[in-house]
């Protein structure tokens, strides 16, 4: 996914208007934060996906080396500092740390720069190995991470979201990728995005227009499961089934 216009990174950190037009958002992110129990509102899609592995980070460490060099074991061994010091921390000291060091360690380049693809998700080995990654990659980074620090998963949903750009009377829109984590189920969650160094409220990111989210359990959508939506969900069962053979999941 390209880069929702990197001339423009530090206006994201400002609060934008509202899309004209747009309903309110508040009400529309916690709609997204409703558990898979309370599957009412919205289609859920079950991706049927198969029971974790344990981790088996050595093996991540090892393959860096063969892949990546030094350069990449070495970042590597950063991430599992990173995990090890916080796996006792309160899970809002974890939110706080794993979405810097990705917004730190991480730069950002357009999939066709780094794997000469147009649309390519990138495990975390991957995205620390090549030190790159858009923002999809930072979401999957930042959730296969917070997995490991044993932030249930029903607390966290990646949300492919409409950013608003160009300023606050702009119409122009691109398409995004952030990572949302609900403390309880039904609240509006917190945002990490890799274009915007705090985490805020989604009511804060009134740049930020919900389109669907998911996780390793399920999809919300709308009133019916759209096409991109669908298509994309491939590819995450991909990525997921990649990050198994390299030892995250």
């Amino acid at each position: 996914m390209k880069q929702p216009y990197k001339q423009h990174a530090l206006w994201f950190a400002a609060n934008a208007t509202a899309f004209p037009g747009l309903p309110p958002q508040p009400c529309i992110w916690r709609w997204l934060g409703r558990g898979l129990q309370r599957g009412a509102a919205g289609l859920l899609l079950a991706l049927a996906l198969s029971v974790f592995a344990a981790p088996d980070l050595d093996k991540m460490l090892a393959l860096a080396q063969q892949r990546y060099g030094t350069g990449g074991s070495s970042a590597v061994q950063q991430w599992r500092n990173l995990i090890n010091q916080a796996q006792d921390l309160p899970e809002s000291e974890k939110i706080k740390r794993v979405n810097a060091f990705f917004n730190r360690q991480i730069a950002f380049r357009d999939d066709a720069e780094i794997w000469r693809q147009p649309d390519y998700w990138a495990t975390p080995l991957e995205t620390l190995g090549r030190a790159a990654g858009d923002c999809e990659d930072f979401s999957i980074a930042k959730y296969a991470t917070l997995k490991l620090l044993d932030v249930p998963i029903e607390r966290m949903r990646l949300i492919y979201v409409r950013a608003q750009i160009g300023g606050p009377h702009s119409s122009l829109s691109q398409a995004h990728m952030v990572l949302g984590y609900f403390a309880n189920t039904g609240d509006e969650p917190l945002i990490l995005d890799n274009l915007v160094t705090e985490i805020y409220p989604a009511s804060r990111r009134t740049d930020l227009y919900p389109v669907f989210s998911f996780n390793s359990a399920g999809l919300w959508v709308g009133q019916t499961a759209s096409s991109s939506a669908t298509a994309r969900l491939s590819r995450w069962r991909d990525v997921i089934e990649r990050m198994r053979k390299e030892g995250v999941e």
